[in-house]
Order: structure tokens, then sequence, then C-alpha cells
């Protein structure tokens, strides 16, 4: 499927919908139970493009890995400290997270690996991730440009430094990564953050989720961590949750729309730091509960939505969802804090603004984030058919979905590339009395 064309509501939706587990939590469960001591039963997993790279990497590193797809299921014997195999090729294709999480890992073992990656990985950062592994070290060979996929790790000389600096302006997943990984230092090591960036709702995730697989570590200040020395996970069951990131593209169906959206098992109670998205929208006017079922929101009753300035620095994978409501408030709405998402799949906000742009809608451009005004009313009109550019990334394709539930005309470019992360995102739609034909 090339393009996928949307046809809105006919009406006010109710939705009700199941989502997959979150990519996030999948992602570091994987990690835990490959590191463990003994065998792992994760349930509610998410399976997409980065955790099958993330699963098929470990496979290619000796681990035993058991799948039910129908169950939703992975079973994992952990080895430990112990990587099975060394001197192994590893791609992690274009799945971040699997990139930052297995570097790590490989490095702090003191293995020989080599680890490639897909173009638009090797455009990611990785620096300041290589840089506090080489503090504790790690040896890399950099084949095309420094501090970038392609290289091979090369060893490790172990340092009593410890303890390493680490920026996270561009991503928190460089702290995740070396968090969760460090039970490979049996003398344990401290790291201590430099930069700007505050945002940590992930490594929260990682921090309670190192401690239900059994170790412990401290976080001495807002800038201070430390991996306890003779730390070990143990093999455990496992239930991910679902992923509030991906039900979000459905609460903001049913408010730019008018309707309702229930998402079966999302609760406030979630780790995930994207949850802080729907108090956004109830800022917007929307109505929330938190029913026996999952949470529900509610647009508001005269269907108008009031523009915000909001700061998405700690749920940052929701500013182009954000983005897509924007053009339905009754006033401008300010995007702040997101300086980092320039660096992910794509320049996600040269990217926002493009799109709105080809849409019609006026956006303005700004270093660390953007500002949208209201939509026209002949964009609201859908007199013109407009392909929306997807830029190899998922999040945008899903984001931009959302403009198409509500203006006509809205055809969306690769749609496949959602199988990042939600790869029936699409079939979903098309279950939901659209009434779409692709």
């Amino acid at each position: 499927m090339e393009q996928f064309r949307m046809k809105p509501f006919g009406k006010r939706p109710e939705l009700e919908v199941s989502v997959p587990g979150s990519k996030s939590i999948t992602n570091r469960a994987l990690l835990l139970a490959a590191l463990a001591h003994g065998e792992s039963l994760l349930k509610g997993v998410l399976f997409s493009d980065d955790s099958r790279v993330f699963m098929q990497a470990l496979r290619e590193l000796g681990y035993e890995i058991s799948v039910d797809e129908a169950k939703r299921q992975v079973r994992i014997r952990g080895t430990g400290e112990k990587i099975p195999k060394s001197g192994v090729k590893v791609h992690v294709g274009s799945a971040g997270t699997a990139a930052r999480f297995l570097t790590a890992m490989l490095a702090l073992s003191g293995g020989r690996y080599e680890m490639t990656a897909s173009e638009q990985m090797k455009k990611r950062p990785m620096k300041p991730l290589l840089l506090a592994l080489e503090q504790l070290g790690t040896k890399f060979l950099y084949q095309e440009r420094p501090y970038s996929f392609p290289f091979a790790i090369c060893g490790r000389e172990r340092t009593d430094c410890g303890g390493v600096d680490l920026n996270i302006d561009e991503s928190s997943q460089f702290l995740s990564a070396l968090l969760l990984a460090g039970v490979m230092e049996p003398g344990g090591f401290g790291i201590h953050l430099t930069g700007n960036r505050d945002a940590k709702s992930y490594v929260k995730i990682s921090m309670k989720m190192m401690e239900e697989f059994g170790a412990k570590m401290e976080q001495t200040s807002e800038q201070d961590y430390v991996i306890l020395p003779g730390q070990r996970y143990a093999g455990r069951e496992y239930q991910i949750e679902p992923d509030v990131s991906a039900a979000c593209y459905f609460y903001a169906m049913a408010a730019v729309n008018g309707g309702q959206a229930l998402v079966r098992h999302v609760h406030f109670d979630s780790t995930q730091g994207d949850i802080r998205f729907l108090r956004i929208l109830e800022q917007m006017g929307c109505r929330l509960r938190d029913e026996k079922e999952g949470l529900r929101l509610t647009a508001p009753a005269d269907g108008r939505l009031t523009g915000i300035r909001a700061d998405m620095s700690d749920c940052s994978d929701q500013t182009m969802t954000l983005a897509a409501v924007a053009p339905f408030a009754g006033s401008v709405t300010e995007i702040r804090g997101v300086r980092h998402i320039r660096g992910q799949e794509s320049d996600r906000i040269r990217g926002i603004v493009t799109e709105l742009n080809r849409l019609g809608v006026p956006c303005e451009e700004r270093e660390a984030g953007l500002c949208i005004s209201p939509a026209p009313e002949e964009v609201l009109a859908g007199e013109r058919e407009v392909v929306i550019q997807t830029y190899e990334d998922h999040r945008m394709a899903m984001a931009f979905a959302i403009v198409g539930t509500r203006i006509p005309g809205i055809v969306i470019d690769n749609p496949l590339c959602c199988r990042k992360t939600f790869e029936n995102y699409f079939d979903i739609l098309l279950n939901l009395n659209l009434n779409i034909e692709n």
C-alpha cells in the first residue's frame, strides 16, 4: 500500500479500541530479560519492526527466544552478564531504542562486535552515548563517520574512573541505555548529566523496570545517578502496559471530531510520560474519566477546542499529535521544549511545518518548537486533495491521519512506515466506520 486515502467521520465518533503494548516498555523488557539470570516470560509484547529488529539482534547474539505472536508473548532465557556469543555482526535497522540499548550492553561486556544500521539511523545522534562508553574504557572503530553507525566495538579496558559525564539533550535514551546495561560493570559507576534537558519520563520507566527485575540504583540528585556494585537481574514473568503513545491518536481523533474515545486498559496510573498528553487535551476543553475498562475522553459539548501553550519536552512523541489537533482549535497553539525532535526519525519540527503549510494551515517554525494558527475555512472544507509526506517517520503518518478524519481529501503517503511501532494502525482505521476504500 503506497498511499492511504482518508475519509472523514460522517458523524461524531464513539470510539472504543485496543492498542498494542508499549514500544518503550517492550524494548526495555527485552534487554532486561536477556541480561537476567534465568528465564523470563514477557506478556503483552508489541510486535513491530522495531521490536522484531531487537529480537533478531538478540538471536544473533545467541539468546534462546521463543515467540507466540497470537498470545503476544515472548520467552527469553537470560544469561546474566555473560553474552552467549562474541564476534557477531548486529544490525539495528532504524530502531533507535535497540541501537542505543544494545550498543551500551555490548560495549560494557568487553567483547568484540560489529554494529550496522539503516541510512536513517546513521544520521541519528549517538555521540554522547559513545563518548560516555569511551570514558568507561570501550574502544570503537568508526567505519564511516566518527561517533555514528556503522562501527566496530573493539573490547574494553576496565577503568576505575568511577563515573562518566553524559549529555541527554538529544535523547534521554542515552541515560536509559547506561542505566539498564550498568549491571555489566560489576563495580558499578556514576553518571553525571551535563546539558540542559531535564525531561526524564522515559528514564523513570527504566529505573522502575530495573527494580522490578531485581537491580538497585540510586539517584543522588537531579543530575546524578549511581549504578550500585554487584547488581544483577532475575528472570521473571512481566506484563507490558498498552502503548499510551498509540492510544493518543484515537483520543485526538475524538477531540477534533466532537466525539468520544475509550482505549482499553489505559489508565492514569500508567508509567508512560505520554499520559500527560491527555491532560493537554483536557486543557483544550475535553473531559476525561478513568473507567474500569480504560480512560474515556469526551470532546467539548460545543465542539470548540481552545488553543494552548504547551511545553512538550516530557511527552515529545506527541508533538505531531498536538500539531494535528491544533488547526481545529479556536486560537493559536504554541509548542515548546522539543528542539531534540529534529534529530529523531526525521526533523519532526520541519516536517510538521512543511505538511501543515501544504494543507494551508498557518504555522511558524521555531528552533525548539512551533506556533500553529487555526485552519482557514477553505482548508476545513477540503476543497482540494492533499498528499501528506511522511518522511519514513511512523509518527508523522499516524498523526496526520487524525487530520484526515476531519478534513476531506487527505492522502497519507507511505503509510506502511507505521510498521515501526504500530503495524495495524491503518487496518484499525478501516474498521472504525470510516467507509474508507484502499
